[in-house]
């Protein structure tokens, strides 16, 4: 994305990936670079389209669209990702492909399917798999949708960190859709969160505990997680190709070099309506607390990183029933010492300093997932307890057809 000069929530940047499969027996077709070749002649890592860019991603099954630089406002943004995602699948139709949405293939064997980009970037994807053998889900089985969000300056920063830090334990209690790997129910409402915060174990330093420690400045995190994330990765690069800052794989990433954090936490939902209004309810949150409406600035930033954790690995596993503790719903205003998540979500909802920044046309949708559960929780349900490759199949299936046609999944 081009880099401008904004501040706090003058501008968001969305990015969402999404799995390219064949329609009928949804294997992965790995065939992102004949996609981008289509639309540009060339084999580019990247393709401006308009209002949204088309890229690869480090396996050649996947491809994610997002903003061309910035966009003012969320409302409405889901329709220029319809459209997209339509002119997409009008082009794998002709190779029996389509789309399909949520944060993990549900029967993707990676160790017999991978096939890592080979093009442009191609030297920064070999090294990751020379380090972490990227044949693993934790690497070549992940969708997940980044918030990009600006800040002016230090200050601007500080109180963005504050607030995000806060708020990423909540997210995949509102947006897991991963429930199922190779297959199996894996009793983990969000398997592809599960994966990501261990596949990089060898090198501890680089995600950390997935929340970031408690810096709040360009100076801190620099001493405090950059210095850590490239000492460690050192003796496995030795040439340097990964010490930029996007190697850092906390569930919120600091991006200097265009004055943004990135938010990673969020698995892809069925549909851009959908991703919208997941994406809207975190933002409002977000700028509740960024404006001190909950909590003021100085109490976030004393809030621990261990306390913050055990609340997102409980929402990890159970979803919108993950029992928030540790006083965690207390630093909203609800005064509860521990509640269930999704009872934690409609208090926010019903409050005015959250519901104000949420765009109308995502209200339905936010309610869905507070009525119904998550997406991994609605699968689950469709299951009917079958968990057979056939059922999976048509449960997924019907998913890419919400996708498709831009609606919430309601078994």
């Amino acid at each position: 994305m081009s880099h401008e000069q904004l501040r706090l929530f003058d501008g968001f940047g969305i990015e969402v990936e999404y799995m390219i499969v064949h329609r009928e027996t949804l294997k992965v077709l790995p065939v992102t670079d004949w996609l981008l070749k289509e639309v540009s002649g060339a084999y580019n890592n990247e393709v401006e389209m308009g209002d949204l860019g088309w890229s690869n991603e480090l396996v050649m099954h996947v491809v994610e669209l997002k903003t061309s630089g910035t966009v003012p406002t969320l409302g409405g943004l889901h329709i220029s990702f319809m459209k997209d995602i339509r002119r997409i699948n009008d082009l794998l139709d002709g190779i029996e492909g389509m789309l399909m949405p949520t944060g993990m293939h549900p029967l993707m064997d990676p160790a017999r399917e991978t096939v890592l980009w080979k093009h442009d970037n191609s030297p920064i994807y070999d090294r990751y798999n020379a380090i972490f053998n990227c044949s693993g889900h934790g690497w070549a089985n992940l969708q997940s949708v980044h918030i990009n969000l600006p800040f002016g300056s230090d200050d601007e920063f500080g109180r963005l960190h504050a607030a995000i830090r806060l708020v990423l334990p909540m997210i995949p209690a509102i947006a897991a859709s991963s429930p199922i790997v190779e297959g199996r129910v894996t009793g983990m409402a969000d398997s592809r969160l599960e994966v990501y915060r261990h596949n990089q174990n060898k090198i501890p330093e680089i995600a950390g505990d997935v929340i970031p420690e408690q810096v709040f400045s360009r100076k801190e995190y620099e001493d405090v997680i950059f210095r850590k994330i490239f000492s460690a990765i050192a003796p496995h690069d030795p040439e340097g190709i990964l010490r930029y800052e996007w190697l850092n794989s906390r569930g919120c990433i600091a991006r200097f070099e265009r004055d943004a954090i990135e938010i990673r936490l969020m698995d892809v939902q069925e549909s851009p309506v959908m991703d919208l209004a997941v994406i809207s309810f975190i933002v409002a949150i977000i700028r509740a607390l960024v404006n001190g409406e909950m909590l003021s600035y100085d109490e976030q930033k004393k809030i621990p990183t261990v306390i913050l954790k055990n609340v997102m690995v409980e929402a990890i596993r159970d979803g919108s029933r993950a029992v928030m503790g540790g006083g965690y719903p207390e630093l909203f205003g609800y005064e509860r010492e521990k509640c269930d998540a999704a009872a934690l979500l409609r208090y926010l909802l019903d409050q005015e300093t959250v519901a104000k920044w949420i765009p109308g046309e995502y209200r339905g949708g936010i309610d869905i997932i507070l009525e119904q559960g998550t997406l991994s929780e609605r699968i689950v349900r469709a299951l009917k307890g079958q968990a057979s490759q056939s059922s999976i199949r048509d449960v997924y299936s019907g998913l890419a057809e919400c996708l498709r046609v831009g609606m919430a999944f309601l078994p």
